[in-house]
């Protein structure tokens, strides 16, 4: 099994070969991952080395040191964190090869089209259609037309490729007969449309689909498998929302306590004991992500990781708002207010009045908190299901 001592190796004989200083960022990240460095807990010759993810670190660490580029995660995070496990848990060898180096090096920015305008929180009720033409061989083996609209999709104006789930049979209970694909977003039935936020930006988009082609070898998984395929997306997705690698006072809290040990103007008793109450949280919250991930090591993320998410959004709308209250008037200050579609969301670099805005979004993106207390309390405590009535209905007899 690859070790610590070898991976070190690995890293500096690939320094020797790419030198950061004379290699293209491009072409150093690339030669990173033909050499097993990307992400080492995957399959050799798929950027890793089936070596422990725990040692991902020892890769990091001596490229750092190195002053070796990294891939700007936080531009692809979707990729990283969403699309890229899916497909190698459910994806064919020849998805697996095709996509996803150009997704780690960055080539390639991805999308998730799951929410639509009647199914956000209830993901399920999705109507986005994927209908399958005749094949050569008249058999219904040709490619995928599917029409429909999504919604809050971040980065959709960025991406070359998206996740995307649509209903393949509606004469199935809603849970079935949905099928995930691999959509191009260069196709001509895909639409962009900007969604602007209260934050005066458009990180967010919405998405027509009309008569989008999907040939079938870019779907992933079974045919009317898509949910399961989609739960594995999801769960990584809160793990990847809510349990980020973090220093401590990491995150929002870092500006609330720089401002108050340079501020002491600004301090009264009662934001003392908020901020020390919310750093405690923050720190409990940043421990637990630490454990997360090191559970990761061991196989696919659980349930657990929606109660990350859960507290993420919580402790981040406290904090902005403890963080606006403790400037006072200059809190009520937001600077950059303009029409932009940002590639990333900066929570820490900008002002307190953007962190209080932007901060709103966190209990709805990734799974709304409601939804993620009925996971918590169903699959991580053990608690009785909430009564449904709608599980074993046909979704084309359901009401909308």
């Amino acid at each position: 099994m690859t070790d610590a001592a070898e991976l070190r190796a690995r890293t500096a004989a690939l320094l020797a070969a790419h030198p950061p200083a004379t290699t293209g960022r491009t072409d150093f990240l690339r030669a990173r991952f033909d050499a097993g460095l990307a992400w080492v807990h995957y399959p050799a010759g798929l950027g890793g080395l089936d070596a422990p993810r725990s040692l991902q670190a020892v890769v990091d660490d001596g490229l750092a040191a190195a002053g070796a580029p990294d891939n700007d995660p936080r531009r692809i995070g979707i990729g990283l964190g969403m699309a890229a496990p899916t497909i190698l848990r459910y994806g064919t060898a020849e998805q697996k090869e095709r996509f996803l180096r150009p997704l780690w090096v960055g080539d390639e920015v991805w999308c998730q089209l799951f929410s639509e305008p009647g199914a956000g929180s209830d993901l399920a009720a999705l109507a986005t259609r994927a209908v399958r033409e005749d094949g050569a061989d008249g058999a219904g083996s040709g490619d995928w037309i599917v029409d429909g609209q999504k919604v809050w999709t971040s980065s959709a104006h960025l991406a070359r490729w998206a996740i995307l789930i649509a209903r393949t049979d509606p004469g199935l209970p809603k849970h079935q007969g949905i099928t995930y694909f691999l959509c191009d977003m260069t196709d001509p039935g895909v639409e962009v449309r900007p969604l602007r936020q209260i934050t005066g930006e458009a990180e967010f988009n919405e998405v027509f689909l009309t008569g989008v082609r999907i040939p079938d070898a870019h779907r992933l998984g079974e045919v009317g498998a898509g949910w399961q395929v989609a739960r594995t997306t999801l769960m990584n997705e809160r793990v990847s929302i809510g349990g980020a690698s973090l220093p401590r006072e990491g995150g929002m809290i870092g500006p609330v306590a720089r401002t108050w040990r340079e501020r002491p103007e600004l301090r009264t008793h009662d934001t003392h004991q908020r901020l020390l109450t919310l750093w405690t949280e923050a720190e409990v919250a940043r421990l637990t992500a630490e454990r997360v991930r090191q559970q990761l090591v061991a196989g696919q993320p659980g349930p657990e990781g929606s109660g990350l998410k859960l507290s993420f959004a919580r402790l981040n709308q406290e904090i902005s708002a403890l963080e606006v209250e403790l400037l006072a008037d200059e809190g009520l200050l937001y600077s950059d207010w303009t029409m932009r579609r940002p590639e990333l969301v900066d929570f820490t670099g900008r002002d307190a009045g953007y962190r209080y805005l932007r901060s709103k979004g966190n209990s709805i993106e990734g799974g709304t908190s409601e939804v993620l207390l009925n996971i918590v309390a169903e699959r991580v405590l053990g608690l009785p299901s909430e009564p449904r009535d709608d599980k074993d209905v046909a979704w084309k007899d359901l009401s909308r």
